[in-house]
């Protein structure tokens, strides 16, 4: 009886611990990977960021911990879980600070992520005192990187809801050249801390209060409806602090400020603004417009009049990654085309939503499909450079079943691809789907059954594609080699 009883105890305590997991991952400690220093970053209401250095490598990295006895309701704990889940979609983003693993165990759940040695933007600001202020050409800089952040989480369909100069950081530390202050480059900003981002959702609209007082939207704090607007709004503050020195709406308690917020008056009358150019005056309007339909875009702040006057890139590198994809994607053999058409029927609730986030970026309508001119339209807008003719065959690609339009489920194809992140088990269930027989591999002749069912080709163009994928020319496709084909 007494073994059974210590077994009884143990698989209750395996239980206990199952049922206290936050996010749905087996438990694994940060020690075995990461040597946590003492050396906090920062810290907040239920966390504390440390510096870390990964066993194996010896590189440093930031660990943001969450005590989980701080997170008690249902709702915090969806809350950290869609912080990991935003991270991890947004991995790869060259201007949002990189997740390098997620670790929980019994006590604390670790999110391990880039380390920036260049620290908060706010610390920089805090430097120059109250009323020190940066010269318009800096600011342009400052405010252009920011709203490229910006620009990315609203393609993606992420709205960060928290945007201040506490969550931008510097990758790298300023340089000294003799006794010159130290160079800051504030044109590679990272952005940081997304518990309280959220998916811009179609038909589901946001109504939380959520947000930093300085920075919060006032149709926030109405808990009106709202969309990515109120990052606008967020990013305008910031933008009037780097050219004041000072914020819009200050107040001593978190109250005064939100009266002040919903006034949406803001001094740029006094000193300095008779200094600041008006155009600088004008955006700054523009932004803070109590009307959320009347703010800029980030697309239309990144090319705003007074940024190009102060000499700033609006270069953008995730138009650069989409443009890229949809080349790629033109380019590409007819097996993989229909291949990751068939993985989208995969996919889950929540990676559909994130793609459908996305897609609304072209979707101005709202009519689930856009026109090939539509998109060939914004293919050269984010590339000049490109030939209309080039333009119009990556729009017909597209439009896989040809009849002008791009549709949800078609775009979905190149969505997956723009990813490069797919799921080991869908990967082997689209493989799955195209071997017939019990060998672990596609026939020849079944990948010209495949390729006849869904195109017209002639004999040479599937010879072609079969050549491109047999990579050892055996005559058939291993799983392996079915991989290959999709992550290149």
């Amino acid at each position: 009886m007494g073994s059974i009883d210590k077994l009884g105890a143990a698989e209750e305590r395996r239980l206990t611990r199952k049922s206290s997991i936050i996010l749905d991952e087996e438990i694994k400690d940060v020690n075995n990977d990461f040597t946590l220093s003492k050396k906090q970053l920062g810290s907040g209401k239920s966390a504390v960021i440390y510096i870390c250095r990964e066993k194996s490598t010896g590189k440093k990295y930031a660990c943001k911990q969450i005590a989980k006895k701080r997170i008690v309701t249902e709702g915090q704990k969806e809350d950290l879980k869609r912080e990991v889940r935003i991270m991890k979609y947004l991995q790869g983003q060259e201007n949002v600070v990189e997740l390098k693993g997620t670790y929980e165990d019994n006590t604390n759940v670790n999110i391990v992520m880039e380390y920036c040695e260049g620290g908060e933007l706010y610390k920089k600001i805090e430097s120059k005192g109250r009323c020190g202020r940066f010269t318009e050409k800096l600011a342009a800089q400052i405010i252009s990187s920011i709203m490229k952040v910006v620009y990315s989480l609203h393609f993606m369909g992420v709205m960060h809801r928290d945007l201040k100069p506490e969550n931008f950081v510097l990758p790298k530390k300023g340089t000294v050249l003799g006794f010159l202050p130290c160079l800051v480059d504030y044109t590679k900003l990272k952005a940081i801390d997304f518990g309280l981002s959220a998916f811009d959702e179609l038909g589901n609209p946001n109504c939380e209060k959520v947000g930093t007082a300085f920075y919060v939207a006032p149709e926030v704090l109405r808990r009106q409806p709202y969309g990515k607007e109120v990052d606008i709004w967020s990013a305008g503050v910031i933008l009037y602090m780097l050219l004041t020195g000072v914020p819009p709406f200050y107040g001593d308690t978190d109250n005064q400020i939100f009266e002040e917020v919903l006034k949406a008056k803001p001094d740029m009358e006094s000193y300095p603004w008779p200094l600041i150019s008006p155009n600088a005056k004008k955006l700054v309007k523009d932004m803070l417009s109590v009307d959320p339909n009347k703010r800029p875009t980030a697309a239309a702040v990144l090319n705003d009049l007074w940024l190009k006057d102060n000499g700033v890139s609006t270069e953008n590198p995730i138009d650069k990654m989409f443009l890229d994809t949809m080349k790629h994607f033109r380019a590409m053999n007819k097996f993989k085309k229909l291949a990751l058409k068939k993985m989208t029927e995969y996919l889950g609730p929540v990676e559909s939503e994130e793609l459908r986030a996305m897609f609304r970026n072209f979707d101005t309508n709202e009519q689930e499909a856009i026109s090939r001119e539509e998109l060939e339209k914004w293919l050269v807008r984010i590339d000049p450079k490109l030939r209309p003719e080039d333009a119009k065959q990556i729009a017909k690609e597209a439009d896989t079943n040809g009849d002008g339009y791009i549709d949800y489920n078609e775009s979905l194809t190149a969505m997956m691809n723009f990813r490069k992140k797919h799921k080991q088990e869908d990967l082997r269930k689209a493989f799955e789907h195209f071997k017939k027989g019990s060998d672990d591999w596609i026939t020849i002749e079944e990948l010209k059954l495949a390729l006849l069912e869904e195109y017209e080709l002639d004999h040479a163009t599937i010879e072609d594609i079969i050549s491109e994928v047999d990579k050892n020319d055996d005559g058939k496709i291993d799983y392996k080699e079915f991989c290959a084909m999709i992550r290149s």
